[in-house]
């Protein structure tokens, strides 16, 4: 089966980018003069997905008002002969098919994936979670279902790291043998190891193609201390029992969950506008002077 869904976990709290987020969804941030999360549905739908199952919860409506209708909005566009605003902003709702299920608390990512299980059904399914975006030729989704058309096995986002930093990561540990360029088969998965025990420098981001048996996994997973159900516990009981493929995407990746990633990732993107990139350009000169 091919891959038409794709689940977009949002409903956590944001608390790397308290005050803002107190009574603002972290996905709703912009990157230049367009949410985050309309970035990752943007993906989505350049990599052929057809339905948009996103996971909310308490004080997340900002998020389901952005990918309606604005009636009152549009009328006010065509009263003021704004056509451009009008188009750009009509064809927001109509990007694909938008399903919105409730996560009550935040218990893991896991948890998230596990409150969409009837959205998603007993079929393949890519998961985008908001703090990752990557600017490359070829959408990072579309190289990851790639991927899975030919292994038909689940898919995890890998990117290259300093090892310092594996604590901020979840890690894989690749099957000796069988990496084919950027392509991994897995071994084992470790989650925020210190330098000194990570297997190696390859960390997980967040983009995925997950089969029916993940969910399965998850629903046997053993919660954490802390209450959650982490996704890599999951695959860590599916291990041995399916393969298990971790691709490095090809592009440049932010972290738009971590301040001067979000401030980074914005930069980029406007100057690569013809409308701001230009001006903008001007006024970093000034700045090395």
């Amino acid at each position: 089966m091919r891959i038409r869904k794709v689940v977009i976990p949002a409903a956590g709290f944001g608390t790397r980018f308290l005050p803002v987020t107190k009574a603002q969804p972290k996905e709703m941030l912009p990157i230049v003069d367009k949410p985050v999360i309309q970035y990752l549905v943007e993906e989505a739908v350049a990599s052929g997905i057809e339905e948009i199952i996103i996971v909310t919860g308490r004080g997340k409506r900002a998020i389901e008002d952005h990918f309606d209708y604005s009636y009152e909005l549009e009328q006010t566009l065509v009263e003021r002969g704004k056509r451009e605003l009008i188009a750009e902003v009509r064809k927001i709702p109509e990007m694909a098919k938008f399903v919105y299920v409730r996560q009550p608390k935040p218990l893991g990512d896991g948890h998230a994936i596990l409150c969409a299980k009837e959205a998603i059904g007993r079929e393949p399914f890519a998961v985008l979670f908001g703090d990752d975006l990557v600017d490359g030729r070829v959408p990072a989704l579309a190289q990851l279902i790639k991927i899975y058309e030919k292994h038909h096995a689940p898919v995890i986002a890998l990117e290259r790291i300093n090892k310092k930093e594996s604590k901020k990561y979840g890690i894989i540990e690749p099957l000796k043998g069988n990496g084919k360029g950027r392509l991994h088969r897995i071994k084992s998965l470790v989650e925020k190891p210190d330098a000194a025990h990570a297997p190696s420098d390859l960390a997980i981001i967040g983009k995925y193609i997950l089969t029916p048996e993940i969910l399965d996994a998850l629903e046997r997973a053993e919660k954490g201390k802390d209450g959650e159900i982490r996704l890599i516990e999951a695959f860590r009981l599916m291990s041995g029992k399916m393969p298990l493929f971790g691709y490095e995407v090809e592009g440049q990746r932010y972290d738009t969950g971590d301040k001067l990633g979000f401030l980074q990732a914005t930069i980029d993107f406007a100057l690569k506008r013809k409308d701001l990139g230009p001006q903008l350009q001007r006024y970093i000169n000034t700045l090395k002077k």
